[in-house]
């Protein structure tokens, strides 16, 4: 099977296998026990023109973590698997700030960033297709990346209106390169969502070697803190929004 959907998926790939093969088992990561960390303060993030960017620790009290979602497992990607700022190009310039947010790059060259995996695990010990530890459920099960940005002043207003804008000039699809890597996005469809204090969603259709692979993509703002989830599943089919884990960032931001 192919490694990514290219810019899509690499960057979050190995660390989501990693937590399916420790949700299957039915233990525990303890890297990321998030319930003793202590919270930083959500009023922290302003969005007034004097605001100062969060440094990565106070986005790292921030972000959701194991404690914060029962029924997932939370893993912090290693920096190997991610991407950074400057990787991807794409042939519309205005489509970036959505191909960052499908590679879990906080958007708009953010000082600062926080990024996660987290990954639901199987339901039952049996899955529905009758796999020992339900294994084939927890691969079709959807993976959600959180990036978390911070930013000076307007920044996360400006971030988030260029996401708007990708959204709208780039429907029609565009494709996006990482070294000699191409991923084909042929088209991007407006969502419904309503978290913080302004927020957008999209379903991406990729060209997956002929396949047409659906993912998810959805960034709010709180502040000058700027949440983006890309969610995917190895199945190659996403229907619906990570609401619980949406619901789950917007808490500890506040």
């Amino acid at each position: 099977m192919r490694t990514s959907i290219r810019i899509a998926t690499a960057t979050v790939t190995a660390a989501s296998l990693g937590l399916l093969l420790t949700a299957c088992g039915g233990g525990e990561k303890g890297g990321d026990k998030g319930k003793d960390a202590p919270k930083a303060s959500a009023s922290a993030t302003s969005a007034a023109p004097d605001a100062k960017a969060l440094s990565a620790a106070e986005l790292e009290k921030l972000i959701v973590g194991q404690a914060d979602l029962k029924g997932y497992q939370v893993e912090q990607a290693k920096a190997a698997d991610l991407a950074k700022p400057g990787d991807i190009v794409t042939d519309k310039a205005a489509c970036l700030p959505l191909a960052e947010a499908m590679s879990s790059i906080a958007i708009g060259n953010a000082p600062a960033s926080a990024r996660r995996v987290a990954v639901e695990t199987p339901k039952t010990e049996k899955g529905a297709t009758g796999a020992p530890d339900g294994v084939l459920d927890a691969l079709g099960a959807p993976a959600t990346a959180v990036t978390l940005g911070s930013h000076d002043g307007g920044g996360a207003q400006t971030a988030l209106a260029s996401l708007k804008t990708a959204g709208t000039e780039c429907a029609g699809g565009f494709t996006a390169t990482v070294g000699s890597e191409k991923t084909k996005i042929t088209k991007v469809a407006p969502e419904t969502v309503s978290v913080g204090e302004e927020a957008i969603a999209f379903t991406v259709t990729t060209d997956m070697e002929g396949a047409p692979w659906t993912s998810k993509v959805v960034a709010f703002r709180q502040g000058n803190t700027l949440a983006s989830f890309f969610v995917y599943s190895l199945v190659g089919k996403v229907d619906a929004l990570p609401k619980t884990v949406i619901d789950a960032q917007a808490a500890k931001l506040g």
